[in-house]
């Protein structure tokens, strides 16, 4: 976790900008988190990155658009260094919240905070926002952005006391909430509600700035009707992919790939290893020339997952002990595949 002095320091950020730009990741920790900020601070705008896996500079061109004073940058492993150079051109600050298994930030013009370089946990940005600034009547937030983190945040009791009809008690696992309630399927139809076009991603962001509780996402209206469509139909084509996953099971993982314009490879990874927890999953999506890919697994499948492209050239991943992403071109896909298998029945 965070210290309390990263704490105040990070809340002293946000009381200094008085137009805040938040870029956070394309998930629902990231969209929570700023959430969290956004509902607690009452200004600023938000933008979602959906570049993989770093923030890059094209998105500087937010910046030069809305004209914050601070830039906040929410759950990101990777931010590019010519996005910090043009941010330290223009002189504004920028703070950095992350969680991942990465090296410390040398960069003595960023505030960069991450719980993982303290004491090598991953608590969700979402759980950290919570925590940070204790708004009761938004925790429903914050347990959505970490149960879809796979993280069972402390303060659950206090939703299951609120809402104890969406959620259950003495959850075995974040996991078990996010695919046996419905709290889990509001979170769901979130994340899914991410993968909509930008103009509906935007609508959907301003609708859930002001939305007074989680049950305002199942309440159909001129609202949230694009939201439930865009679910039920990416859940159809899920639902489909996943059947097709569940066959492919072998002894020890469950090596999927599909292809077309639709990338669900770390839901499909997610939902594979909560029903599979004692296999290594690995999902391929693949998009033109690049393939994306999510690694899930109990073992140590960081480390797998950088030996496993070691060798391939262009290649990137990293992220948590027990959940990672990879991505490279396409005509590697073959020796990547290979490769993985072997080290996983090594194990």
């Amino acid at each position: 976790m965070l210290t309390e002095k990263q704490t105040q320091e990070i809340k002293e950020h946000l009381e200094k900008a008085q137009n805040p730009l938040f870029f956070f990741d394309n998930d629902n920790d990231g969209l929570c988190s700023f959430l969290l900020l956004r509902r607690f601070l009452d200004r600023g705008k938000g933008v979602a990155i959906r570049s993989f896996p770093d923030l890059n500079k094209s998105y500087y061109r937010k910046v030069e658009e809305l004209k914050p004073d601070y830039i906040f940058i929410l759950d990101k492993p990777v931010v590019s260094k010519e996005f910090i150079e043009k941010a330290k051109e223009d002189n504004l600050p920028v703070v950095w919240i992350d969680h991942h298994d990465v090296e410390d930030i040398k960069n003595d013009y960023v505030a960069y905070y991450n719980p993982f370089l303290n004491d090598k946990t991953y608590e969700p940005v979402s759980s950290i926002c919570q925590k940070m600034i204790g708004n009761k009547e938004d925790v429903w937030l914050a347990v959505i952005g970490s149960i879809s983190d796979c993280y069972l945040p402390d303060f659950y009791k206090e939703f299951e006391k609120k809402y104890p009809e969406l959620g259950r008690k003495n959850p075995a696992s974040a996991f078990e909430l996010l695919y046996k309630t419905e709290i889990g399927r509001i979170s769901r139809i979130l994340d899914f509600s991410l993968k909509d076009s930008t103009t509906n991603v935007v609508n959907m962001i301003k609708f859930m700035m002001n939305a007074q509780g989680p049950m305002d996402i199942l309440e159909e209206n001129t609202k949230t009707k694009p939201i439930i469509k865009k679910f039920n139909e990416i859940d159809k084509k899920y639902q489909s992919l996943i059947e097709k996953a569940r066959k492919l099971k072998e002894k020890k993982f469950i090596y999927f790939q599909y292809g077309g314009s639709l990338s669900l490879s770390a839901n499909l990874a997610n939902q594979l290893s909560f029903e599979f927890p004692d296999k290594i999953i690995v999902v391929a999506y693949i998009n033109k020339d690049i393939a994306n890919i999510s690694i899930r697994g109990k073992s140590d499948v960081r480390k797998l997952t950088l030996e496993a492209i070691s060798d391939i050239e262009g290649a990137t991943g990293g992220g948590h002990k027990n959940a990672t992403g990879a991505k490279m071109n396409v005509i590697y896909l073959p020796r990547f595949k290979e490769k993985i298998e072997k080290l996983i029945l090594e194990l």
